[in-house]
């Protein structure tokens, strides 16, 4: 199996600027607007107005990098359109046309049946199933319809408002326009202040400071943390998978464990492996403007006391853990992908042997995007990740490497309806698989109180003897934790 090549993270980081919704309204309205009127840019004159009129619009596009609209909130986007509707009612139609045709033609074509189909191997026949899913996605990412649209909208009709008044000569209305950026922005805020609260909330302290002290030689001698990439809970409990319902069931469940917000890949995992916050650590999406983490990682404890660990992931979780990930190609066949990431597995056990090895398994994640999480090809994925983990772990043990290892398999976030959107918590997003097995974990608990992913990394720490990460607020997982007493009598 193929490592990620320089040229893969360098696209996978590309795309995200096409994929995260913040950078795509910019990117993806202007080139709407150079497109629609490239044969009117023919002199300096026109180029100048050109640009003149999109620095009346800047304001806005300001706002809408500021300011998401996902879930509920985005059916509040089009009020700000109706009232530009009713201040300047007679909008260029054709542009607004053409934006939606290009619009779709890129989400449903584009991405949901070309992309899909080169990267891995879904059918040419995808858009028949995607353009469903762009139109129920809730998410603040470019596959938002919904959110993507009215903003688009509003960003051309302004600048083709300002754009047209200036190649006729007349006066720009600077007042008026200033008026309606000051109610888009009170708007906005407004939304924001009152409507936006389902942030999960952060753990105050440190777990250096709160948590429970490190027993000195630890009590596993590996940790091994399986993550199903965008393994929504409810239709986990649906699939038919024995070997995983074995394994919490014979272990400690956490049946309300939270993922991060936003709930986005690079995020969550730079989260898991520092237990803290965005804040903290600086991975506040899947676009990294500044590589690494800013805080101290499981791999950076493990090293305090001459440990190693590892992370096999796709390309993208370079970006926030750098040497410490072991990285692969994403461009292979959905059926394929999470066979080749366990035959890697294997291959780094058998060769390095890491103290702490991490698994991405992202087989389910992709089904979720392309073909929708509501569907039979996504329980599918799941239960053919039960299969494959359980002939890993069996092969493991075959190896002797199970004799005192900690198991955790989890999620790293769920997904939504739609294109398996994940981010700002819709239904399906926010609370994730998570159990422990081992010979130091209690069997049969279910744990009912609420926890947080943050609590992975000092959890690791705990289990193996290593100081917990510097910046760490998550608590220790300590009900799945035997008890020492418990320990003595075995």
């Amino acid at each position: 199996m193929k490592s990620a090549s320089k040229f893969e993270k360098f696209a996978a980081r590309s795309w995200n600027l096409l994929n995260e919704g913040k950078p795509f309204t910019p990117i993806f309205t202007v080139g709407t607007m150079v497109l629609f009127h490239l044969g009117d840019l023919g002199s300096t004159g026109s180029i100048v107005e050109f640009l003149l009129s999109f620095l009346m619009v800047l304001p806005i596009f300001v706002i809408y990098f500021i300011y998401d609209f996902p879930l509920f909130l985005r059916n509040y986007l089009w009020i700000p359109f109706v009232v530009f509707m009713i201040v300047w009612p007679e909008p260029n139609i054709n542009l607004l046309l053409f934006a939606a045709g290009l619009y779709f033609f890129f989400t449903v074509f584009f991405w949901g049946t070309l992309y899909y189909h080169l990267r891995i191997g879904t059918s040419w026949l995808n858009f028949t199933r995607f353009w469903k899913l762009v139109l129920k996605n809730s998410d603040s990412t470019s596959g938002n319809a919904q959110e993507q649209l009215p903003k688009v909208f509003l960003l051309l009709s302004l600048w083709e408002l300002s754009f047209s008044t200036l190649t006729a000569g007349a006066n720009l209305p600077f007042f008026d326009i200033a008026i309606f950026y000051g109610f888009v922005l009170l708007f906005a805020f407004i939304l924001h202040r009152y409507l936006f609260d389902w942030k999960p909330k952060a753990y105050e302290s440190y777990t250096k400071d709160d948590g429970p002290e490190v027993p000195e030689n630890g009590l596993s001698d590996k940790v091994i943390v399986i993550v199903i990439d965008g393994m929504r809970k409810e239709r986990f409990y649906e699939a038919n998978t024995p070997f995983l319902d074995q394994l919490k069931e014979n272990g400690t469940e956490y049946l309300n464990m939270e993922t991060l917000y936003p709930a986005r890949t690079v995020v969550c995992f730079s989260s898991m492996f520092t237990g803290t916050y965005p804040f903290e650590h600086g991975i506040k999406s899947n676009m990294v403007y500044k590589l690494g983490v800013n805080t101290e990682t499981i791999f950076d404890s493990l090293r305090k006391v001459g440990k190693r660990g590892r992370l096999l992931g796709i390309a993208h979780l370079v970006d926030a853990m750098g040497s410490d990930v072991e990285t692969v190609t994403a461009v292979m066949h959905k059926d394929k992908a999470d066979t080749n990431m366990l035959a890697r597995a294997r291959k780094i056990m058998d060769e390095q042997d890491p103290d702490l090895f991490i698994v991405q398994m992202i087989g389910t994640d992709q089904v979720g995007h392309s073909r929708g999480v509501l569907y039979d090809d996504y329980i599918e994925k799941i239960e053919e990740a039960d299969a494959l983990i359980q002939e890993f772990v069996q092969w493991l043990e075959t190896e002797g490497k199970m004799e005192n290892t900690t198991l955790v398999v989890c999620a790293d976030h769920g997904q939504a309806d739609g294109i398996g959107g994940h981010g700002h918590l819709d239904e399906g997003e926010r609370f994730v698989p998570f159990f422990m097995h081992g010979p130091h974990i209690a069997k049969g608990v279910k744990v009912q109180e609420k926890h947080s992913l943050v609590s992975l990394a000092p959890t690791i720490s705990y289990l193996m003897g290593a100081p917990y990460p510097a910046s760490s607020r998550g608590k220790v997982l300590m009900d799945a934790i035997k008890a020492e007493k418990d320990e003595n009598l075995n």
